[in-house]
């Protein structure tokens, strides 16, 4: 997992406060061929703030002595995407995934009928179809860097309930692994159904939050 920070956000660890550092890779296009400008990890009391370079000063100044709740909302403009949106996520990482049964089938992307958040990626997705090929739920591989692939996962409402997404979560940490990177999980604080299936696909919060300027 250091290695993975380190490489996405340029630095890490770093000492108490927060740090604005520089780095090449939020001026480039994402997994899914979008910018990400601002991406930032913290635990404990360290943050470490990641843009590119001719935004740090820029940065620098906005957040001085400010917490992060009164000058987030700022951050996409401030980074030169104002039509970018801000958020937090709980940041999971998995070593040992629960040994729950394989439910899905890793297939194409560009198999019709998919949810249009599973057309972003560019290789294959994990599906649960159902005898019809009518699809159920998904997961999908972010490949940020050669050291950590962060999962995606999604139900349709009619098949929730069921198990699925934890057993999609846990199949694809397992491949991730395989690959020789570490699976990572984020999720909205408030969205306690997304935490359950991480913590039963062996996923435990360990006290970390990313925020960042996103694509809307």
């Amino acid at each position: 997992m250091f290695l993975h920070l380190a490489t996405w956000l340029g630095q890490w660890p770093a000492g108490p406060g927060l740090h604005v550092v520089r780095s090449h890779r939020r001026a480039r296009p994402a997994w899914d061929g979008r910018l990400r400008p601002a991406i930032a990890v913290a635990t404990g009391d360290s943050t470490v703030l990641s843009v590119a370079t001719d935004r740090v000063e820029a940065v620098r100044a906005l957040v001085r002595r400010r917490p992060p709740g009164e000058w987030l909302a700022e951050l996409p403009a401030t980074v030169g995407t104002p039509e970018f949106t801000a958020h937090t996520s709980v940041l999971r990482w998995c070593v040992d995934p629960a040994p729950l049964p394989e439910v899905g089938e890793w297939l194409p992307p560009t198999l019709p009928d998919l949810p249009p958040w599973l057309k972003l990626f560019d290789r294959e997705v994990l599906l649960v179809r159902d005898a019809d090929g009518a699809y159920l739920a998904g997961a999908g591989i972010k490949r940020h860097d050669a050291y950590g692939h962060e999962l995606a996962v999604g139900t349709v409402p009619a098949a929730r309930g069921r198990g699925l997404a934890r057993r999609l979560v846990a199949q694809a940490a397992r491949r991730v692994l395989d690959e020789g990177a570490v699976p990572t999980y984020l999720h909205d604080p408030v969205n306690h159904a997304s935490a359950r299936v991480a913590e039963a696909a062996g996923f435990p919060d360990r006290g970390f939050t990313s925020f960042g300027v996103f694509p809307r």
